[in-house]
């Protein structure tokens, strides 16, 4: 039989405004649920090893690989997060901050998996998501701002901390169309500026430089969040001819933190 593994990851899927979140996983073999020892102490030990005074809450979401019946994968996904659950609390973890315990059913297989197998045995997992309690913002670099303002100059890039996506979604939310008609409003009172639009995105592994979008099933997330803000803002009447957008992916971090990699940027081409 194959033994379990574990994996620490960090989860990227959205922009947001300061939510940090750790994420770690653990691996099951087909069809079942247990645990042995080493693996309860090494995910208790994953937990204790966080600045507790920095954790807001633990979710547990448990999943199956794409095989088999749906009721039967719901009902053992919610046994693999229900046998975290419990190894958790059985080690001493405080019941208040696990807020969802939840078994999600089986994971489709992307179209750009090469191997089938190891795919398949990913997605038969738990994900132990540690939600931090926000940091102060971060104290930017000169030439890096937070919001438009009127004496920009080229090469000035402005961080949009509140253009918030749903976790791996290109998805414009109603309140980022709200930071955005702020942004169109200034952009046609100052007619002259000329910007790119950057996406990025944290966390994936340094091989893969780019993230899966949920809605297209490609690697192009942090691409397609760029897209999604141009296309906005050409539909309130922003000339596509001052500005281009590109994805940047995991490559340019702020290093201020995962939180904070979650983002779009404007950088200033042309006043």
């Amino acid at each position: 039989m194959k033994s379990l593994y574990l994996l620490l990851t960090f989860l990227i899927t959205y922009i947001a405004a300061g939510q940090e979140e750790t994420v770690y996983s653990v691996y099951f073999d087909v069809n079942k649920y247990n645990l042995d020892d080493k693996q309860g102490n090494n995910v208790v030990a994953f937990i204790k090893a966080i600045d507790t005074a920095r954790i807001e809450t633990i979710q547990i979401y448990g999943y199956c690989d794409d095989r088999g019946k749906d009721e039967y994968n719901f009902k053992l996904s919610t046994n693999r997060a229900n046998t975290i659950r419990d190894t958790l609390l059985g080690r001493g973890i405080k019941n208040k901050i696990i807020v969802t315990i939840e078994g999600k059913g089986r994971i489709l297989l992307e179209e750009d998996i090469d191997n089938v197998s190891e795919a398949r045995s990913k997605n038969r997992r738990v994900d132990v998501t540690v939600n931090f309690k926000p940091l102060p913002p971060p104290k930017l670099e000169p030439g890096v701002y937070n919001a438009l303002k009127k004496d920009l100059i080229v090469g000035d890039r402005i961080y949009l901390d509140n253009i918030l996506f749903e976790r791996g979604s290109s998805k414009l939310t109603t309140k980022s169309k709200l930071e955005l008609d702020k942004m169109v409003r200034f952009l046609q009172k100052y007619k002259t500026i000329k910007f790119e639009i950057q996406g990025h995105i944290c966390c994936t592994p340094t091989f893969q430089k780019e993230a899966i979008d949920k809605d297209t099933k490609k690697r192009e997330l942090s691409k397609n969040r760029a897209f999604a803000v141009f296309k906005y803002l050409v539909s309130k009447k922003i000339s596509p001819n001052r500005m281009t957008h590109k994805g940047y992916g995991n490559t340019v971090p702020l290093g201020k933190g995962t939180e904070y990699d979650r983002r779009v940027e404007l950088a200033i081409t042309g006043i």
